[in-house]
């Protein structure tokens, strides 16, 4: 059994985490950690797991009895985390926010498994992939293989509630949020930087810009992505590259179909589909937000780290109806 630490335990990707570590078949949850709600058991904070689990939130880190530790804090504590605390060496860390994703004087691997999965198998520290960087990068990944990438791609992407954490907020409560569309950070969303940064690693180069615009839903969960790349290319050879990137993927697939975003919420799984108009092609894809796009991703890079089956604990069935 892989022995599992889990920091940061009492937010959404912690409440998910633990849901799919309960039932996974090789994995076994030591310690949650939340210095906020330590003693009070894990299913009064994540009422899902009622029934599911006595495990109880701690203030303790005991990382000397864990494999791995899964950092679920918010941006720019994990750094400041390992700054004040020693994690042993062979202790296996992945953290799932931004801090580490962008390559620089750490050893990080970005765990994207569709492109690293090697690096991901070797890698000791792994960086998790933001929710809008896996759904926007899965659309544009096979174009950039083809060199499609020469001219600004238009990217407009939506995303559920939960994206926006745990704590509320302005733009977070119910009455706000339902029946209403906006949009925020236009052109300067944190996850453009990590999108680039593998487009340039599957293409060589990339002189052209992301204009992304992200919107708020008012809905839960999921991401539901479309990209404008402007491209001379057959529709026919776009389709039959896309399918053949994908091939091996263990959660990615080609739809032949238009897709929607039921068919991945509470699932690992993205989906993506191209259609051609004029020299204007269109890229769908979607994602859930907190499992592809968080901790299903998370669990599925664990899986490729320590040598088991990629897909275990991950065999979902979406919430279609």
């Amino acid at each position: 059994m892989i022995k599992i630490g889990i920091l940061g335990a009492a937010g959404y990707t912690g409440g998910e985490l633990i849901r799919l570590l309960l039932n996974h078949p090789e994995a076994e949850i030591v310690f949650a950690n939340s210095e906020s709600n330590a003693g009070n058991l894990v299913s009064d904070v994540h009422e899902g797991l009622i029934g599911d689990t006595d495990l109880k939130f701690t203030s303790e880190m005991p990382f000397d009895k864990v494999d791995v530790v899964f950092f679920c804090f918010g941006h720019g504590k994990s750094e400041a985390f390992l700054k004040e605390h020693t994690i042993p060496a062979n202790v296996k860390i992945i953290d799932l926010a931004q801090d580490f994703r962008i390559k620089g004087d750490h050893d990080y691997v970005y765990g994207l498994p569709e492109i690293n999965k090697e690096e991901i198998m070797k890698a000791q520290h792994l960086a998790n992939p933001g929710c809008f960087a896996t759904c926007i990068q899965l659309a544009l990944l096979p174009a950039a293989y083809l060199n499609l990438l020469k001219e600004d791609v238009a990217v407009n992407a939506i995303t559920g509630s939960t994206g926006a954490g745990q704590k509320p907020g302005a733009t977070t409560h119910f009455s706000w949020r339902n029946n209403n569309l906006s949009i925020y950070k236009p052109f300067q969303h944190q996850h453009i930087a990590e999108i680039r940064q593998s487009l340039k690693q599957i293409q060589g180069y990339l002189d052209a810009d992301i204009d992304f615009i992200p919107y708020r839903g008012d809905f839960a969960r999921g991401i539901f992505c479309t990209a404008v790349i402007k491209t001379p290319a057959p529709v026919e050879d776009v389709i039959e590259a896309y399918k053949d990137f994908y091939k091996d993927a263990a959660f990615t697939h080609y739809s032949d179909k238009a897709i929607d975003l039921k068919q991945v919420v509470n699932t690992n799984k993205a989906l993506v589909h191209v259609e051609k108009y004029g020299s204007k092609l269109l890229v769908t894809s979607a994602i859930d937000n907190l499992l592809k796009g968080a901790v299903g991703q998370a669990v599925q890079n664990m899986n490729i780290m320590f040598g088991i089956d990629e897909t275990a604990g991950l065999k979902l069935k979406a919430s279609a109806f």
